[in-house]
C-alpha cells in the first residue's frame, strides 16, 4: 500500500492561510454593513397601507356615530 502524504510546503501554505483568516475574524468593513436608510417597503406601498388603515378607522368612526354608538 502506498499512502501519499501532504507536502510540507502545501501544509505550511494551508496553515498560513488559516492563521491569516483567524486574525481577520470580526474585522468586517463598514461598506458591507447595512445602513438603515434603506426601507424594505417602498414609500408608495407604505402610503397606501397608511391610507387603508386610517381610512378604515375613519369609516368605522363615522359608521358608529351614525348608528348611535351601538355596534
Amino acid at each position: 500500500m502506498y499512502i501519499q502524504t501532504t507536502s510540507r510546503r502545501f501544509a505550511d501554505r494551508k496553515v498560513e492561510r488559516f492563521e491569516r483568516n483567524i486574525t481577520k475574524r470580526g474585522a468586517v468593513p463598514e461598506t458591507n454593513s447595512k445602513k438603515g436608510s434603506d426601507y424594505p417597503v417602498g414609500p408608495i406601498l407604505l402610503g397606501f397601507f397608511v391610507f387603508v388603515v386610517v381610512g378604515s378607522s375613519i369609516f368605522q368612526i363615522i359608521r358608529s356615530a351614525t348608528s348611535g354608538g351601538m355596534a
